[in-house]
């Protein structure tokens, strides 16, 4: 017994002579007709209904495979214990879906950054905006204007230090600035404590500013340019106080060692170059990227451990000192594990099929996540250096990447775990934003 109405059969019938006449299966839309009497209008509703029904069904499919998956990783955290589950959410990893898609830029994303206390989210765009977002909610809060080309980065400074029970309940009392850098030649200074105004405009670049990184300590601001040339600028004045060259093409990215004592930046010139801070010279020069270098990260002390058991690091003493290690990615596809000291290429990551745009370390000190033009972000495991997980994150290019605090504090007259009054309270968080062309910004977290 046939499950269709008689309506129903007939408009099946007539899609798949549509179908067969389309694509010039002329014996079998003739057999076809003959058999079921039916002379299709070529304008009918159900012409090119068969191809669109079809579509439909393999993405509810892909809808239906991802619910159950985020259904049962629920169910598996439900089931644990509270003491499981706090463990489970500190080694947490992304997996699809992700919990919220943010639209709102005209258009592609350039890079995300993550207050270090407040569930913010900062995007820049080449629509010339910036966005500020609230990361756990999925709510849009404000855009930020002032720049008049593409903004290409964004960063909050670290401070957000508590600043005793007094000030508790005041959330303008969390001291923190964000740094955008543009297309326009300008990196230009917002205050979260006023409403993200725009304080200070640093300009003296040559060309376009391409990435922007507040040094340790807040106090300075450091900048690549595609003039060639790393600048640092002085927060309380907008003054650039030195200026480095060396690269050969423009300077994508730069960026601190976590004790500032070391720069390192990667450029079109297919190297990356590791900086001594106070002189300016260069203490390394990575060659062994064949195409342009995206960017280059360093190495969090927490991961040296696992990286240890991947490759030789020498003696203890080297596992407890900063910048000892980056990772560049690149337009060739690979990411690069280098020893930032000596100039030794380590380990090569292999497996994206596009660009390499940026990589990130899981605060757990055992994974790097990497971002790709192949739409994708790969999970390696660092002890090992396989690819554990390959996500589909994004229906156009994944530019940028960044992953937020394992801990946040909430400005909370209340007690915290301790029990001391009037101090935060202090939550485990893991969470992972990514940006790309389509404009979307996602955040992944448990």
């Amino acid at each position: 017994m046939s499950l269709l109405s008689s309506k129903q059969r007939d408009d099946l019938h007539k899609a798949v002579l549509d179908y067969l006449h389309a694509n010039n299966f002329h014996k079998a839309y003739d057999a076809l007709k003959e058999e079921t009497g039916l002379n299709p209008d070529p304008n009918a509703q159900y012409t090119g209904l068969l191809e669109k029904k079809w579509t439909s069904v393999i993405r509810l499919q892909k809808k239906i495979l991802d619910l159950e998956t985020r259904n049962a990783a629920l169910r598996e955290e439900a089931a644990m214990s509270p003491a499981q589950r706090t463990t489970t959410q500190a080694d947490w990893l992304p997996r699809s879906p992700a919990k919220h898609t943010l639209a709102g830029h005209r258009s592609s994303i350039t890079r995300v950054a993550f207050h270090p206390v407040f569930s913010l989210l900062a995007s820049a765009s080449e629509d010339t905006t910036i966005k500020i977002w609230d990361w756990e909610t999925g709510e849009f809060e404000r855009t930020l204007k002032g720049h008049t080309k593409s903004v290409s980065d964004v960063d909050f400074d670290s401070k957000g230090a508590y600043l005793g029970e007094f000030f508790s309940v005041l959330r303008k009392k969390w001291l923190n600035t964000l740094v955008s850098c543009s297309l326009d030649l300008t990196l230009k200074l917002w205050d979260a404590n006023n409403d993200f105004k725009n304080v200070r405009t640093f300009a003296g670049h040559d060309h376009s500013v391409s990435s922007a990184r507040f040094l340790p300590g807040d106090d300075f601001v450091l900048s690549a340019s595609r003039d060639k040339t790393i600048r640092v600028w002085e927060v309380a004045t907008g003054f650039c106080v030195k200026k480095f060259t060396g690269h050969t093409e423009w300077v994508r990215y730069v960026v601190p060692s976590e004790d500032g004592k070391l720069w390192a930046s990667a450029s079109d010139d297919h190297t990356s170059r590791i900086w001594d801070a106070q002189t300016g010279e260069t203490k390394a020069e990575l060659r062994g990227h064949e195409k342009n270098v995206e960017s280059v990260t360093f190495v969090p002390l927490a991961s040296y451990k696992a990286i240890s058991e991947l490759v030789d690091l020498g003696g203890p003493d080297r596992l407890k000192t900063p910048g000892l290690l980056v990772v560049t990615t690149s337009r060739d596809k690979t990411a690069i594990l280098w020893d930032a000291h000596s100039g030794q290429e380590l380990k090569t990551f292999t497996g994206h099929d596009d660009w390499v745009r940026c990589v990130v370390f899981h605060p757990n000190g055992k994974h790097m996540i990497s971002a790709s033009d192949d739409k994708t972000m790969k999970i390696w495991e660092l002890n090992t250096g396989r690819c554990t997980r390959t996500i589909d994150a994004h229906d156009h290019f994944v530019t940028c990447i960044a992953w937020g605090r394992a801990s946040s504090k909430s400005a909370s007259a209340g007690t915290n775990g301790a029990g001391e009054k009037g101090q935060p309270e202090e939550r485990r968080i893991n969470v992972l934003a990514t940006g790309s062309v389509d404009q979307m910004i996602k955040v992944w977290c448990p």
